[in-house]
């Protein structure tokens, strides 16, 4: 029987997760304004930048004066990125009050992206969430990986319960479960999401999936009936992962909502307004926009 929720906050990683693959460097003013128009779909939480180092994402070295120049609204939040202590200071130092922690079900793809086990990435943010605590700001915590990686292949299920339940205890209020590479399929999501929900609560979950294989929606209706209430996406589809080779982007804001709405579950979310904002950034980075949604209301307008 479906446990679909009646509405669903979806997390908008556009800004970051969307931009961080980008070769060409965007103007900063261009990133505030990409957050700024996503400020006013309606959207109540939107992922600004990613507090890392910019010798390993140089498109986000301007994190601190993208942060200080949004236009920050009430009633929306705004977390950040941040990979150790040093990435959480300069997050702080910005201003920033929520902020989100990431490693991976895989021990191969942590060892490529973090340089560090799964275990050692888990004690490196252990002083974070420890300063967070005494510092009242809220952590978002992501696993990648979770339905496969480029470099080992398929990801243990046990590992993903472990690595979910590990961050949620050290204080994450909300753990994102990712299909990185985007390889997932419906029975596959289902299974994982049951699986991890023995040991975290279900609404401290969220789903995040990359749309590589054509999938993404078909696995975010099978959890969505699951019960999970919070999505993760990227307004046009932008993103794609630095580590992991043929990753494409991650799925659409729009199609996500659109597909929602279509089913009675309430976003919040002015699809008009955000489909415009996709638009608006396709044309910015010179391609055409990797919504479905998007590309129907153009046609259709």
């Amino acid at each position: 029987m479906s446990r679909s929720p009646t509405s669903v906050r979806i997390v908008e990683v556009g800004p970051r997760d969307g931009l961080q693959n980008e070769k060409a460097i965007i103007p900063t003013a261009a990133k505030i304004e990409l957050i700024d128009r996503l400020s006013r779909t309606g959207l109540r939480s939107i992922e600004a930048t990613s507090f890392v180092s910019p010798k390993w994402v140089p498109q986000l070295a301007d994190a601190a004066e993208v942060f200080a120049g949004i236009d920050k609204r009430d009633g929306i939040s705004y977390p950040v990125l941040v990979p150790n202590e040093t990435g959480y200071a300069r997050a702080r130092e910005a201003g920033a009050r929520e902020v989100a922690v990431f490693t991976a079900a895989s021990e191969a793809f942590n060892r490529r992206n973090t340089n560090a086990g799964i275990d050692e990435s888990l004690q490196r943010f252990a002083p974070v969430l420890e300063r967070a605590a005494a510092d009242g700001v809220k952590v978002r915590g992501y696993v990648s990986t979770v339905l496969g990686c480029p470099y080992q292949g398929a990801v243990p299920l046990a590992e993903v319960v472990r690595v979910a339940k590990a961050l949620h205890a050290m204080g994450c209020y909300e753990v994102s479960l990712g299909d990185t590479i985007g390889v997932g399929t419906p029975a596959k999501a289902r299974e994982m999401l049951r699986a991890v929900a023995t040991e975290v609560p279900m609404p401290a979950l969220a789903v995040h999936f990359h749309d590589t294989w054509g999938q993404a929606l078909a696995n975010l209706l099978a959890c969505l009936e699951e019960g999970v209430a919070v999505v993760d996406a990227a307004v046009s589809g932008a993103g794609g992962c630095p580590y992991a080779k043929g990753a494409s982007g991650n799925v659409a804001s729009e199609d996500v909502v659109y597909m929602l709405h279509g089913m009675g579950i309430r976003t919040g979310v002015d699809l008009d307004l955000l489909a415009d904002t996709g638009r608006w950034l396709s044309a910015l980075l010179g391609r055409d926009t990797g919504s479905k949604a998007g590309k129907a209301l153009a046609a259709s307008g």
